[in-house]
């Protein structure tokens, strides 16, 4: 094992290059004889058949090589946006991160989404500017937009001769204008400069890197990737930054940050050890559950083929075989002020239904998507047995075509997904009380009183008690707190409901008929009674926007903005374009960046990400049945909750 590990990502907008400089430093450091080609679906980090058919990248994979005696963990992540809950999750366990920009399209829309994501995890950035070569380049421009758009704590350590052509070549900046940059930025450099002093080029570059190690700097590199021209240099300059310190003699602390699945081996766990090392045949133990599991291979991906490594220690990332019940999140071992926090780039604000095609698949598609669900748990997959539907949540309908070819190519299933519906969720209208006489027929017996309020604005679910023991006993009160949130799964509208303050204000437990499972009954009738009585409101989810685009273009895309319930700041113009920043409502707006760039030529862009759920009018709102038996329908509900009826 090689002293120094290096967990490096490399992320980018869709179309950026990202793909084809992972090929270039896999061929450069030995790993594969010749790079593969995007175009032509055989790139090495791209396992699933369909990213070889689409030419497009749908989930991180990671790949081990040594570059001057590092050992190197290179995590290549999606690029098309529908894909990033794949991103966040590998984010977590990055040392550093190359940012891909194109130098012909620049800072795109998702550009600015994942470099707000590194930032909020402290990760060091190094951005390297591809396709200088390509008809249109302008490293100039681009420049601009990331000081305009990222950050102006940047430091280009090169210079283009012959840009935007088949003669394009890099060069290193003069020493002196190296260090008259840096000194904006370091005292030591810059008392030096000042006094006429010389600083040794070894011991400017170690304050340069150690700039971009504490996030007060990011160096820009430039490079043709498909020309092979610049990675070698990039990585040489990268490689000699300081990684943190791990250490593998202090207990156990690992984070399982994907699951993939093998024909062979089944179920993949891929872990970062903050702390210790997990070795073959070793039972670990699953922080926060009651179960062990025992690894049967660490594993990396060392080539053409997965290598049994036997052990990993801290700071490294591998996969491990043989932990079954093991999901994405998890820790393993003791918990560690070192693992990064959770974070979200999107948020899925759309809900589908998936059938099978052919009815005798249905309960195979069912477990495609359980399996799927593993992977992505953002799928948030639920199958409503009662109903015989399936739904998954998702980003966009891009991810709607892959999730098709995936059941189709993995699991040999042809599915149908309907229309994608924007996920609403509904908010209690006003103040008002729920209540539920829960005695017949016998034996049961819960009584249940609630207070229910509307709560601020993304506030989610606030429950309180202010029963007393005497009137209904602790065990029975810890039920009904532990069924609200299912209570609240769907409202009368048929969405969940949030925003909410839920106090138990009265009721009583009978000493003889009473059982635990007669308050989990109860507790629903008693909530969607009260908020029938009155009544909810829609709650819509908003996207917070910001368009680029040429001046002449503003009054256009104001007018269709206001169209579409939207609102914007007042644009800020400069040198002929103007950008603007707003929320919409996604129901109104999902294929608006289409139309924004049909209507510009492709000269304007949008970013957007998801901002709140806010208030909007019923005429607005999508209401849906109720899935299954609604608590409203006692008779029956009681029936089926007490397995009387199918």
């Amino acid at each position: 094992m090689s002293e120094k590990i290096l967990n490096i990502g490399i992320l980018a907008h869709a179309d950026a290059g990202k793909t084809t400089i992972t090929e270039n430093l896999l061929q450069l450091s030995g790993v594969i004889k010749s790079a593969g080609s995007v175009d032509k679906g055989t790139s090495f980090t791209d396992f699933e058949q369909v990213e070889k058919d689409r030419g497009i990248s749908i989930k991180s994979s990671y790949v081990s090589f040594n570059w001057n005696n590092i050992k190197i963990n290179l995590i290549d992540t999606p690029g098309h946006v529908d894909f990033s809950a794949d991103v966040e999750r590998n984010i977590r366990v990055m040392d550093a991160a190359i940012l891909i920009l194109s130098a012909v399209e620049g800072v795109q829309a998702h550009t600015e989404t994942l470099w707000t994501a590194l930032k909020e995890q402290s990760i060091p950035v190094f951005i390297i500017i591809n396709k200088i070569d390509r008809v249109g380049a302008d490293f100039q421009r681009v420049l601009d937009e990331i000081h305009r758009e990222l950050t102006k704590n940047t430091i280009c350590l090169q210079s283009l001769q012959n840009e935007a052509s088949s003669n394009v070549s890099i060069e290193w900046k003069e020493h002196e204008a190296l260090v008259e940059d840096l000194a904006n930025f370091d005292d030591e450099i810059l008392e030096n400069f000042l006094e006429g002093k010389q600083t040794h080029p070894v011991k400017l570059k170690k304050h340069l890197l150690h700039l971009a190690e504490n996030l007060q700097i990011t160096p820009v590199f430039l490079a043709s990737a498909k020309n092979e021209i610049g990675i070698s240099d990039f990585m040489d300059y990268i490689s000699l930054i300081d990684t943190k310190q791990y250490n593998a003699d202090e207990k156990l602390s690992a984070l399982v940050f994907g699951i993939s699945h093998d024909k062979t081996m089944g179920k993949v766990a891929h872990v970062k050890v903050f702390s210790g090392k997990i070795e073959n045949r070793q039972t670990l133990k699953i922080h926060g559950t009651s179960f062990d599991e025992k690894v049967v291979q660490v594993r990396k991906n060392a080539g053409k083929a997965f290598e049994d490594i036997g052990i990993i220690e801290a700071g490294d990332i591998a996969g491990l075989c043989g932990l079954k019940s093991v999901k994405i999140g998890d820790i393993i071992g003791e918990p560690s002020q070192q693992i990064p926090m959770e974070q979200s780039l999107r948020t899925p604000l759309l809900t589908v239904q998936v059938k099978a095609k052919n009815s005798n698949d249905y309960a195979k598609l069912a477990e495609a998507l359980q399996t799927l669900n593993t992977e992505d748990p953002s799928l948030d997959f639920n199958w409503l047995k009662e109903d015989q539907e399936m739904h998954i949540k998702i980003m966009g309908w891009i991810q709607i075509e892959i999730l098709e070819r995936i059941l189709h190519d993995r699991f040999s299933i042809e599915a149908a997904f309907e229309d994608p519906t924007v996920i609403y969720k509904e908010t209690p209208a006003r103040q008002g009380e729920g209540f539920v006489k829960y005695w017949m027929p016998k034996p049961c017996w819960a009584i249940l009183k609630f207070k229910i309020e509307p709560g601020e604005r993304g506030s989610g679910v606030q429950y309180q008690s202010k029963v007393s023991v005497d009137k209904i006993h602790q065990k029975y009160q810890n039920e009904v707190e532990r069924t609200i949130p299912e209570a609240l799964k769907q409202g009368i509208k048929g969405w969940e409901v949030t925003d909410i303050i839920i106090t138990l204000i009265d009721g009583e437990n009978h000493e003889i008929h009473s059982r635990p499972g007669d308050f989990v009954i109860a507790t629903p009738m008693g909530i969607m009674q009260g908020l029938n009585d009155i009544g909810t409101n829609f709650l819509e989810p908003v996207i917070s926007f910001k368009i680029h685009a040429p001046e002449e273009l503003l009054g256009a895309i104001a007018g269709d903005i206001t169209q579409m319930r939207g609102s914007f700041e007042s644009p800020q113009i400069l040198d002929g374009r103007f950008s603007m920043q707003g929320l919409l409502p996604l129901s109104t707006s999902i294929d608006f960046p289409v139309r924004l760039s049909s209507r510009s030529g492709g000269k304007a862009k949008i970013s957007t990400q998801f901002h709140s759920y806010q208030l909007c009018n019923d005429e607005y709102g999508v209401s849906r049945p109720y899935k299954g038996i609604s608590p409203l329908d006692t008779s029956k509900y009681i029936l089926k909750a007490r397995k009387a009826i199918q």
